[in-house]
C-alpha cells in the first residue's frame, strides 16, 4: 500500500501537535459536519484506516462535490474521503504545522507527508485553480504548479527531514482565480528497520491463509517483524542470520472453516501447527507430508474426513510427529487408501448390541455373587436383622461397576477388621478426632470446610477411603465426623504442601518448580477437575478451586482437595453432592455475581487463574505499585498484546522453557476466561491441550524441534516417562466411577456443550 515501507524501513503513524489540541491523530480528512464524520474507517476506507476530522477553522470553510458522480480514486482511498476539501474563506493559501512528539528529537528523524488532492467543483471556463506547495517555506514541487484535476484524486508525497516544527502551506499562483484546496492527509514516521523482515515465501503463504480465511486477528503489516509486534499466534526465528522464518502457528479456535489450504504447506520452516477447534473439512491434504520440519500437528475437534496420509502415521509412530486427530467423526487413521463407514453392513451396531447385554449380564451376576459371599459372611446374622450389625445398602455405580458397602448403626461400631471386610466408612467420634491431632495442635492450612490440621491413625495402621470410589488426582477422604456440633472431614496426609506455597512460599525460594514440572501438576490437576465433571452424573462442581486446594506429595503428584461434600452430612437421601457454594476473591467466575449460580464452567474459569499462576508465579492479584493491584488476566493480556512472553514468565525458571508451550498454556488459561461462560473449553478440552503441551515439551527437550527461548533448555528438567503417562491414563480410566445413594435420581444435563 505504501512503497517507503521497504525491508530497511518502517511507516508508524506520528503523533504530532497542533496549536489548538495536544498530540492527537495524524490522518486527517475535511468532510462536513464534523460532528457527524468525526471519524471515517470502513466502507468509507476499504483498508479500515481511521480519518479523523480536521477541527474547524475561522478561516477555512469546506467544499463538496456532487452525489451523482463517481470515479474510481487512486491509492486505496474511496472518493467518499476526499469528497469534501477545505479552502480558505478570504484568503490565497492554507497553511497547517506540526512538531513531533517528544520522544523524537534526532535531527536525522524523517517524515513521510501524504497530501490527498481532488478537484470537487466543476470549473468555469475561465476559472483556475493553481497553487504552489511548499514545506518549511521551501517550495516542494519545484518550478511546476499544482492544479487537481476535476473528479480524480491525486496524491503528492515527499519526505521531510529533522525532529523541530514544520509547516506546510499551499499558496495560490499569481494566475490563479480560486484558491488552493485540500482533501486529505496523512503524516508517518520513518523508521529504519533494526530487524529484517519476514522470508517472503512465508510472508506471502501468511497473507494467503489470511485472506482465505478472511482471519479477523491482528494481522497487519510483517508477519514477523518487529519482533515485538509479530502477529498474534505466530512464533518466528532469529533475524541473526538473515530474514526471519515462521516456526510455529497457532490458530486453534479461530473459526477456520472449508478445506486445509495449500499455502500452509509454503511455511517450510513450521514446526508446530495447531488447527485444532474449528470447522475445518475435507480430506487430510499429501502437502503435509512434504513439510520437512513439521514436529507438532494438531488437527482435532473438526469435520475432516477419509484417511490420514500414511507417512504422517509413520512419522507418529516413530516419534518425529506428534499427531492429534481426534474427535473428526468421518476420518480413519489405519493408513489405508480409502476408508469403510464404521457401521458397513450394521457390524458396528451389531457389536455394541451384544456387548452392552452382556456387560450388564456379566456386571448383575458379580454383584449378586459379592452379595452372596457377604451374607454368608454374616455367620449366625440373619438377613432379615441386619440392624443387629449393620444395614445394607447398594449403590448404583454409573460407570460400569457395582460396589456393596456396610453402614454402622448406633448399636455397635465395626471392629477395623469388619470395615475392611465390608469396605466401610469410617465415622470418628469427636473424642478420636482430639486424641489423633493431639487436640488439633498443627494447624497445616485452612480450607473451605475449616482448619486443616495434622493427625495420625492409631498404631499408625493404614487409613481406609471413605468410599473405594476415588481418583489418583482427589485427595483421598478417609473418614468423617459427625459428632453433636461437631463436623469433620479427615483426609490423607499431603507431603509436598499446597501449590500456593510451592510457587510463592519459602520452598519456592530454595527449590523453585521447572516448567515440566509446573505443566505435569496442571495435568494431574485437570484431570482431578475432569473426573468431578464427567465421571459423575449429575456433575460434581468443585467450585472453590484455587492453588492452596491442590495439594502435592513428596515427588509433586497433584491432588484436588477440599471438594466439599458437606451435604453428606445434611440428608442421607440428597442425590447430588455438592459444595459450599461461595468461591475465592480472585478465582470466582464473574457470573456469579449475577446469577449466584456456579457451574462446571465456573471452575474451569478458576482453573484458568491457576494455570496463569503457574506460568507466571504470581498470585491473582499482581502488585504494579505499592497501592495499586490488577488482576492477573488483565495484566498477562497487557503484556501478551505486546507479543513479549517471556515479560511475564516467572523468573524462578531461569529461562529453561519452551516458548512455544508457554504460549500454549497462556492461550489456554486465557480461553478458560472467556466471557460468556459458554465460551470457555471444558475440563476435558484443557486435559487434551496440556497433554500435547506436555508431549510438545517433550520433544522440545529431546531435540525434535526448537524454539526462542531466552536462554537454552535444560533437557533433564524437561524428560518426560510416556509410558509411565499411559500407565497412569489407563489407571485413571479404572478408578473412574460415580456413586448415588439409593433412591430415584433424575437425570440433568451435563452443562454447555463444548463450542
Amino acid at each position: 500500500m505504501y512503497p517507503e515501507a521497504t525491508l530497511n524501513q518502517s511507516l508508524a503513524l506520528l503523533n504530532f501537535r497542533r496549536p489548538t489540541a495536544t498530540y492527537i491523530f495524524n490522518r486527517y480528512h475535511f468532510r462536513r459536519p464534523a460532528s457527524t464524520y468525526a471519524l471515517l474507517r470502513y466502507p468509507f476506507d476499504p483498508y479500515d484506516r481511521l480519518w479523523q476530522a480536521y477541527g474547524a477553522i475561522d478561516a477555512w470553510t469546506n467544499i463538496t462535490r456532487p452525489v451523482d458522480v463517481s470515479n474510481i480514486s487512486s491509492f486505496h482511498t474511496l472518493p467518499m474521503i476526499l469528497w469534501s476539501a477545505a479552502t480558505p474563506v478570504n484568503g490565497t493559501q492554507i497553511d497547517f504545522a506540526w512538531s513531533s512528539d517528544s520522544s523524537i528529537n534526532n535531527d536525522n528523524t524523517s517524515y513521510l507527508l501524504l497530501l490527498y488532492f481532488e478537484e470537487v467543483q466543476r470549473l468555469p471556463s475561465n476559472a483556475v485553480r493553481r497553487f504552489d506547495i511548499l514545506v518549511d517555506n521551501s517550495t516542494w514541487n519545484g518550478s511546476q504548479r499544482y492544479s487537481p484535476k476535476y473528479l480524480s484524486s491525486e496524491l503528492v508525497k515527499r519526505m521531510v527531514l529533522g525532529s523541530r516544527q514544520h509547516t506546510v502551506s499551499l499558496v495560490a499562483t499569481p494566475d490563479a482565480t480560486l484558491p488552493p484546496i485540500l482533501n486529505a492527509f496523512e503524516i508517518y514516521s520513518v523508521l529504519p528497520m533494526t530487524e529484517l523482515a519476514t522470508n517472503g515465501a512465508d510472508a506471502k503463504a501468511m497473507m494467503a491463509i489470511r485472506t482465505k480465511y478472511a482471519l479477523k486477528k491482528n494481522w497487519m503489516g510483517d508477519p514477523c517483524a518487529p519482533k515485538a509486534f509479530a502477529w498474534d499466534g505466530l512464533n518466528c526465528s532469529n533475524f541473526s542470520s538473515g530474514p526471519a522464518w515462521i516456526t510455529a502457528l497457532r490458530l486453534s479456535s479461530s473459526g477456520l472453516s472449508g478445506g486445509i489450504d495449500a499455502s500452509f504447506g509454503n511455511l517450510k520452516s513450521l514446526q508446530w501447527l495447531d488447527l485444532s477447534n474449528n470447522s475445518l473439512s475435507g480430506p487430510v491434504p499429501d502437502f503435509l507430508v512434504q513439510m520437512p520440519s513439521l514436529t507438532f500437528l494438531d488437527l482435532s475437534s473438526n469435520k475432516l474426513s477419509g484417511p490420514v496420509p500414511a507417512v504422517l502415521l509413520q512419522k507418529h509412530q516413530n516419534g518425529s510427529l506428534v499427531l492429534r486427530i481426534g474427535n473428526n467423526a468421518n476420518i480413519c487413521d489405519n493408513g489405508a487408501s480409502t476408508c469403510e463407514p464404521e457401521n458397513k453392513n450394521g457390524k458396528r451396531i451389531l457389536a455394541i448390541a451384544i456387548v452392552v447385554p452382556i456387560a450388564v449380564a456379566t456386571l448383575l451376576f458379580v454383584a449378586a455373587l459379592i452379595l452372596h459371599r457377604l451374607k454368608h459372611k454374616q455367620g449366625n446374622i440373619p438377613y432379615t436383622k441386619p440392624q443387629n450389625l449393620y444395614s445394607l445398602k447398594v449403590i448404583h455405580i454409573r460407570c460400569g461397576l457395582a460396589l456393596v458397602t456396610w453402614t454402622a448403626n448406633n448399636s455397635r461400631l465395626p471392629s477395623p477388621q469388619e470395615r475392611s471386610t465390608a469396605f466401610g466408612n469410617r465415622q470418628f467420634t469427636y473424642k478420636e478426632l482430639k486424641r489423633m491431632t493431639a487436640n488439633f495442635k498443627e494447624e497445616i492450612g485452612r480450607g473451605g470446610f475449616g482448619a486443616v490440621f495434622l493427625g495420625y491413625l492409631e498404631n499408625g495402621s493404614p487409613a481406609q477411603h471413605l468410599t473405594r470410589v476415588h481418583h489418583r488426582n482427589l485427595v483421598s477422604l478417609i473418614g468423617y465426623c459427625k459428632d453433636k456440633k461437631h463436623l469433620a472431614l479427615v483426609y490423607e496426609y499431603m507431603q509436598g504442601g499446597n501449590l500456593e506455597n510451592r510457587l510463592r512460599g519459602q520452598v519456592s525460594a530454595i527449590t523453585p518448580l521447572t516448567w515440566h514440572q509446573r505443566l505435569k501438576i496442571a495435568l494431574d490437576s485437570a484431570h482431578g477437575l475432569e473426573y468431578l465433571h464427567k465421571a459423575c452424573q449429575p456433575p460434581l462442581i468443585h467450585r472453590d478451586v484455587k492453588t492452596t486446594n491442590i495439594l502435592l506429595s513428596a515427588d509433586l503428584e497433584a491432588k484436588i482437595s477440599d471438594f466439599g461434600l458437606t451435604k453428606v452430612f445434611a440428608n442421607d437421601f440428597d442425590t447430588h453432592i455438592t459444595t459450599q457454594p461461595a468461591g475465592t476473591l480472585g478465582y470466582l467466575d464473574p457470573e456469579y455475581y449475577n446469577t449466584s449460580r456456579l457451574s462446571e464452567k465456573s471452575d474451569v474459569y478458576s482453573f484458568g487463574v491457576v494455570l496463569l499462576e503457574l506460568i507466571t508465579g504470581q498470585p491473582p492479584a499482581v502488585t504494579i505499585t505499592s497501592t495499586d493491584s490488577i488482576h492477573i488476566a488483565l495484566w498477562v493480556r497487557q503484556k501478551l498484546s505486546m507479543g513479549n512472553i517471556e515479560s511475564i514468565v516467572d523468573p524462578r525458571m531461569e529461562g529453561e522453557y519452551d516458548v512455544n508451550s508457554v504460549w500454549k498454556v497462556a492461550e489456554l488459561a486465557l480461553q478458560c476466561k472467556e466471557q460468556p461462560s459458554r465460551e470457555r473449553p471444558t475440563m476435558t478440552h484443557v486435559v487434551m491441550e496440556l497433554k500435547e503441551t506436555l508431549e510438545l515439551d517433550a520433544l522440545h527437550a529431546m531435540g525434535y524441534y526448537s524454539s526462542v527461548p531466552s536462554s537454552t533448555v535444560n533437557l533433564s528438567a524437561t524428560s518426560v516417562d510416556l509410558q509411565s503417562d499411559a500407565q497412569a491414563s489407563e489407571a485413571r480410566q479404572e478408578t473412574m466411577l460415580e456413586l448415588e445413594q439409593v433412591g430415584n435420581i433424575s437425570e440433568t444435563q451435563i452443562g454447555p456443550v463444548p463450542r
